[in-house]
């Protein structure tokens, strides 16, 4: 019998069974490419997510995360510590693309950027007024009725009242803006229930780094892997648990690679969600 983490084949033999563009890792398919190949495969409609390693450590532990990232159509190498590490135990020289470059070039496409064709589900209102000013100010406006306020999700989640408004708006592109953890599950939600496909963008606080309603974080830091020290200089009782807990990725990633671990049961701790959820 194959032990675990024995079908993740090193080097280039692994690199030319999985593709140019992607890799298989921890039983998810991650695309390797740069921003814009990720947002023209997207662009037909389906769910983007860009996971976390505070949130990917649990994908042994998290059911409904672990169902959502599984059932993702893109999803984007934004973990920083898990492309270290994945690139240090495979000899692989995969790169990263963070939600917060990603963000950027989406904000480039005129489709996005045409008022009533993207819907915007934001952390709160709070978070809304912040992310919505930045936008006014790169020249983005975003109708009222495009704009949702996102409740407190609880494990399952059901929302009525997004569903049927985007079945009457029918916008192209619906771009999630609330927690790491919860919006991958909130994304799958629309995709299943939804009578028809939008581009669903799960970027969690990448708008939040640009707009200020969070820690700015500049693009050098970004392009450096730095994110996740920025977020906890500014709010170290909340962050350095978060990122400290990621560590346990590691071993993950040592024991499963590119295999799916085995399926345990609920997290007793999951990680905090992020502000708004």
């Amino acid at each position: 019998m194959m032990a675990a983490g024995a079908g993740a084949l090193p080097g280039k033999a692994g690199r030319a069974m999985q593709g140019a563009d992607e890799r298989q890792i921890l039983g998810v398919k991650f695309y390797t490419g740069n921003a814009h190949g990720a947002i023209e495969k997207i662009s037909r409609g389906g769910l983007l997510v860009v996971p976390a390693a505070p949130a990917l450590k649990d994908i042994p532990r998290n059911a409904d995360y672990r169902e959502a990232l599984l059932n993702s159509d893109v999803a984007i190498t934004d973990s920083g510590f898990m492309v270290l590490a994945w690139n240090l135990l495979q000899l692989d020289s995969i790169r990263r693309l963070s939600g917060l470059e990603y963000l950027v070039e989406l904000l480039k496409r005129s489709d996005v950027r045409e008022p009533g064709n993207t819907v915007w589900v934001m952390a709160g209102p709070a978070s809304a007024k912040k992310n919505l000013e930045w936008l006014a100010e790169q020249g983005i406006e975003v109708p009222a009725d495009c704009v949702y306020s996102a409740p407190m999700y609880g494990k399952t989640i059901e929302d009525p009242e997004l569903i049927a408004l985007l079945q009457q708006k029918r916008a192209q592109h619906v771009i999630v803006t609330v927690g790491g953890g919860t919006q991958e599950r909130l994304g799958l939600h629309l995709k299943r229930q939804l009578d028809y496909l939008p581009a669903i963008h799960c970027i969690g606080a990448a708008i939040a780094f640009l707009s200020g309603d969070q820690v700015r974080i500049p693009g050098w830091a970004d392009r450096l892997f730095l994110g996740w020290f920025f977020r906890c200089l500014s709010a170290p009782n909340r962050y350095v648990p978060r990122y400290w807990s990621a560590l346990q990725l590691f071993p993950l990633l040592q024991r499963y690679r590119s295999q799916l671990p085995v399926q345990t049961g609920e997290a007793r701790a999951l990680i905090p969600p992020e502000e708004g959820q």
